[in-house]
């Protein structure tokens, strides 16, 4: 039975196995059950990724995130937010979707992003009678924005696994990730105006306050800007551009904030192990359940019934999204994205869709996923360290996930959203 695989992978997560093992298990059980392959490959798929220098962009982009958190960074960045937005109605609401936008080129990661929010902005935000609900699930939205806003690590495990170019998907996450930012904000003033949410100042910025709370961030800032222009340029590769993100957030956390002390190197060291250890057995699990699925040609009978449903590519799109959002409920983000790339792009390739339009389309519709029930892991990341129950998180947050999936539909029906940075320069 060439199925037997994926149905003991899903029975292994209904009884909570963690993903990365039900993953490795369920490749292992093809390997054992009369495939006539030795049992050593599956050694040897576990291990290949790790000779990957392209996955080393992973440990790298995770690092900068950490240390940024470390340096200073995210207070600065909040008070940028606080005084470009704060004027607006919900505003430590908006100035939480703001922060999502700007610290998604440094985190790297939603999970990141929503956990670090949940620690800094929901405080705040219960402290000016936001419901918890309300608090959560905007953090949890928001924090979607970072997973297309590059350097998103997500973006880089498409972009490898794919064959697709990393340089031309970071610039493709800039345009959708403004967008669903805006979306969000004008869905939080709308629900704020229902709820009588306050902005957190009392009139608007000043150009001196904003120079002056500009000027405060600026190195963090700079980050984003270095990659990106980095890459395009050709002065480096995404690899690279992870090291030298490193290196530089460093220097700015050692001496320009000087928030940084040698006692703080292991605590961040840890922090990005554990991190980077959590996607890498997950990526090494699904290099060999991805060779079952080559050698049973799956991807190409998924391909034959998918061509068969309809041959307008939109209709697939839409079928696509439908399947992602429904999966994403379930498996986390990262191990579908790992896992469905090697199946996906095929299919999309064959109805002449473009693999960066695609890219951001296939993470968005992951990420979303991952801010609904049951299982979202960025709703279980906001709801467990804000303390908030997930009938309140689900209640409250509906409009936020209604906006998201909007915006997807946008980013999927309107391709030039995500291409025409990439065409215009590169």
């Amino acid at each position: 039975m060439i199925f037997l695989p994926v149905l003991i992978f899903f029975f292994l997560l209904c009884i909570r196995i963690p993903v990365a093992f039900s993953i490795a298990i369920g490749a292992l059980s093809f390997f054992i059950l009369d495939s006539g392959i030795p049992t050593y490959i599956f050694i040897q798929r576990l291990i290949s990724p790790t000779l990957s220098f392209p996955l080393l962009a992973v440990p790298f982009f995770i690092m900068t995130g950490v240390i940024m958190n470390h340096s200073g960074i995210t207070k600065r960045i909040m008070n940028l937010a606080d005084v470009l937005v704060g004027h607006l109605i919900g505003g430590f609401a908006q100035i939480n979707i703001l922060m999502s936008t700007l610290m998604g080129g440094m985190s790297a990661s939603a999970n990141a992003d929503a956990a670090m929010q949940s620690k800094i902005v929901v405080p705040e935000m219960t402290k000016r009678n936001y419901g918890p609900g309300f608090s959560a699930s905007i953090t949890a939205c928001s924090a979607i924005i970072a997973a297309i806003i590059p350097p998103g690590i997500a973006l880089v495990l498409y972009g490898f696994i794919s064959g697709t170019s990393i340089g031309k998907l970071f610039l493709a996450g800039i345009i959708p990730g403004i967008l669903l930012s805006i979306i969000l904000m004008f869905t939080v003033r709308v629900v704020s105006i229902r709820k009588k949410y306050q902005p957190s100042r009392l009139k608007k910025a000043n150009t001196k306050e904003i120079l002056i709370a500009t000027y405060d961030a600026f190195f963090g800032l700079l980050i984003p800007v270095i990659i990106v222009g980095g890459i395009r340029f050709g002065i480096f590769t995404p690899t690279e551009a992870g090291a030298i993100a490193v290196a530089y957030s460093l220097i700015i956390g050692f001496f320009v904030h000087k928030e940084i002390k040698l006692k703080s190197i292991p605590l961040i060291i840890n922090e990005s192990v554990i991190a980077t250890s959590v996607i890498l057995l997950i990526i090494c699990a699904a290099s060999a359940f991805g060779y079952y699925l080559t050698w049973e040609r799956i991807p190409i009978i998924l391909a034959e019934f998918m061509t068969k449903l309809s041959s307008n590519p939109l209709a697939i799109l839409l079928v696509i999204n439908i399947f992602l959002l429904i999966l994403g409920m379930f498996v986390e983000g990262t191990a579908a994205l790992i896992l469905l790339t090697p199946i996906l792009v095929p299919i999309t390739n064959s109805y002449g869709i473009d693999p960066v339009h695609f890219g951001i389309v296939f993470i968005l519709n992951l990420s979303i996923a991952g801010a609904t029930p049951p299982v979202g892991t960025l709703m279980f990341t906001t709801c467990s360290i804000s303390n908030v129950k997930i009938e309140d998180y689900v209640r409250e947050g509906y409009p936020f996930i209604l906006a998201t999936i909007f915006a997807l539909l946008c980013i999927t029906y309107f391709p030039i959203i995500t291409l025409f940075l990439p065409n215009l320069l590169m």
